[in-house]
């Protein structure tokens, strides 16, 4: 069946819409631009935190494609970007936590741990919104999170933990950690170099995006969504047509309708062009 043009481009951040350094490209802003003159917005669906998506948005703030709304933390956070206010967080409860935190002790000897909390705002001051155990290593050149003890680690509900093994695959780390977790919590990954990431049941990008249709005016009639790695999969076969990235996980690639080219060749660009 033949598929357009959408109402709604949802949108992964790392590695689809931006390659490395958080500069989206100028033909992909173009085709951004152009899309959101049709009446058609972009909505980032990260496992960024709010805190780390104003870099992204900030470069179509003043533009017709200025964000409105994210999508984040692998869909556990609904955040309005114009206002800086979080307006959704589905949160793991301390008891949820602290099996999980055992479970991923058990599972991935030696592993660091790190929840992410949700405030009301980007840049909570009453929220330490990552924490972390002692020896974490951060994924990224960021690392912003509060060291605490085990059991501080898991006092306040989250919206993820993260388990973080340098030197171990993302794969293997979920292919240990998923069994024992069963439906406690979604297992999922967003790179493949050490890192997995839990969260609530049922809750993934397809839910957040779910929650955003039903909650504000975005007209997600015809959605379009790309993506490039596992914590995407949900929200390509969610979405009324899904697309991967060329260079993608194997696991986005099988789950999309349609393969493009990379970030790096403007592979969101090639397919907006077709209706924009």
């Amino acid at each position: 069946m033949t598929f357009g043009p959408p109402t709604m481009i949802a949108s992964d951040v790392d590695g689809t819409l931006i390659v490395g350094d958080d500069a989206i490209s100028p033909r992909t802003v173009d085709s951004l631009v152009r899309a959101r003159a049709a009446g058609v917005e972009l909505i980032p669906s990260t496992g960024r935190p709010p805190r780390w998506v104003p870099p992204i948005t900030e470069q179509l703030a003043g533009t017709p494609a200025a964000v409105r709304f994210a999508v984040c933390a692998n869909g556990a956070i609904v955040y309005d970007v114009l206002a800086d206010r979080i307006l959704h967080a589905a949160e793991l409860d301390t008891d949820v936590l602290e099996t999980l935190r055992d479970i991923c002790m058990q599972a991935v000897p030696g592993a660091g741990l790190a929840a992410e909390r949700a405030g009301t705002s980007a840049h909570d001051a009453a929220t330490s919104s990552f924490v972390a155990t002692a020896g974490y290593q951060h994924a990224w050149l960021n690392p912003d999170h509060v060291e605490v003890s085990d059991s501080r680690l898991v006092e306040a509900p989250a919206v993820k933990l993260l388990a973080r093994k340098p030197g171990m695959s993302s794969r293997e780390m979920a292919a240990a950690v998923a069994p024992l977790v069963g439906d406690l919590a979604e297992v999922t990954f967003s790179i493949d170099t050490g890192l997995i990431e839990l969260s609530v049941p049922g809750v993934h990008k397809a839910a957040g995006l779910t929650w955003l249709l039903a909650n504000t005016d975005v007209d997600g009639g015809a959605s379009i969504a790309f993506g490039d790695m596992a914590n995407d999969v949900e929200m390509l076969r969610w979405a009324s047509h899904g697309v991967a990235m060329g260079n993608g996980d194997p696991l986005a690639l099988a789950a999309a309708d349609e393969v493009t080219g990379s970030a790096a060749d403007d592979g969101i660009a090639h397919v907006l062009d077709r209706w924009f």
